[in-house]
């Protein structure tokens, strides 16, 4: 037993905030079971119904051209590159269809930074969906927001009102990567800033866009910086409000530019989640990130914080780029929940509950 921590998490279990030097001296703990035990008390704290649940989602990456070049991405291309694509409308709608067929309530929708794609496409894109098809759009993450917004020279407030009134309904939270100067100027020095990111975050919130909160781990950043990640999302949503959830994941390096590091397994995994629900304590909801870690540390992840199994991935291209291809289909994701004596319940977007 790690006798450091368990003053902090005394602290947080009586619902005190954790200050910065907490949360950094919970990361260099190695005490897994007692940040899992105090994880999942926190979430029985905010879901004490003993609900999981799950939705029932697509991923459509519309296009892969993208002129940013990460580190740690692999699907990007560029323009004359073999498979560099812009989907068309029939294939797209193939998807949505699909989609709906399933049970399907949201498509994910997100591209790489195109070069030439004005706001008026991505409008008429918008319109379309919606005037053929009752899906919930989760669009555009804030890297592609602040893109647009410096492509069309606009103010990014009067394009993510144009996104809205054009379909969209909420944002991903997608490019947050680790949300520190350092981090970025290493790994996606041409992406938005961190300062950018987040901004995009807050005038989609005022302007009535909830969305998701992300952070991907384990490439160069320290633990301090992943503390102050989660400060600054902890901050705006003490501002906004704007947040649904939380979702963190290991890079996956493989076939990328960082496929020197190795990649962080799923003890890190777990101990960055159970700090994660400790620290953020104005977020409801964390996903377990299956997808990445695999099904059974996916459903270890319930233990560790996480009240939410995402989505059922009808389709992903982004990480299996990258070499990982977990999949799970909506049977498996209630048996992985109620194996563990949850009831399992299909959500929306906004986490109400379908059945």
């Amino acid at each position: 037993m790690d006798t450091t921590i368990q003053p902090i998490l005394q602290k947080s279990l009586a619902g005190e905030r954790l200050d910065f030097d907490e949360g950094v001296t919970l990361f260099k703990s190695h005490d897994l079971l007692a940040l899992g035990h105090a994880a999942d008390m926190a979430r029985q704290r905010k879901h004490p119904e003993g609900y999981v649940t799950y939705i029932v989602d697509r991923n459509i990456n519309y296009t892969n051209w993208c002129y940013v070049d990460c580190d740690f991405c692999a699907f990007y291309r560029h323009r004359r590159d073999p498979g560099a694509y812009v989907m068309e409308r029939e294939e797209l709608g193939q998807k949505i269809q699909e989609t709906l067929d399933l049970g399907g309530e949201l498509i994910l929708m997100q591209g790489g930074l195109h070069p030439k794609l004005k706001l008026g496409w991505y409008e008429e894109l918008l319109r379309w969906i919606k005037a053929n098809y009752r899906i919930h759009i989760h669009g555009f993450s804030p890297p592609e927001l602040d893109w647009f917004a410096k492509i069309n020279r606009m103010p990014l407030r009067d394009v993510l009102i144009r996104l809205r009134d054009a379909g969209l309904d909420s944002i991903p939270g997608g490019g947050a990567e680790i949300l520190t100067e350092h981090a970025r100027n290493e790994i996606s020095p041409k992406k938005c800033t961190a300062d950018e990111w987040l901004e995009v975050m807050r005038q989609g919130h005022l302007v009535g866009l909830k969305s998701s909160a992300t952070m991907m781990y384990g490439h160069v950043e320290t633990y301090a910086e992943r503390v102050e990640h989660l400060v600054r999302l902890r901050d705006l949503q003490d501002e906004t409000g704007g947040f649904t959830a939380f979702i963190c994941w290991s890079l996956q390096p493989h076939n990328t530019g960082l496929a020197h590091i190795p990649p962080a397994g799923s003890f890190e995994y777990l101990k960055t989640l159970a700090i994660s629900r400790l620290f953020l304590d104005n977020f409801d909801n964390f996903q377990s990130s299956w997808v990445t870690q695999g099904p059974k540390i996916g459903q270890l992840s319930l233990k560790f914080g996480a009240n939410d199994m995402g989505g059922t991935m009808i389709e992903e291209n982004v990480v299996s780029k990258a070499g990982t291809v977990y999949c799970m289909p909506i049977e498996e994701i209630e048996r992985t929940i109620t194996e563990l004596g949850y009831t399992p319940k299909r959500r929306n977007f906004f986490y109400d509950y379908l059945n």
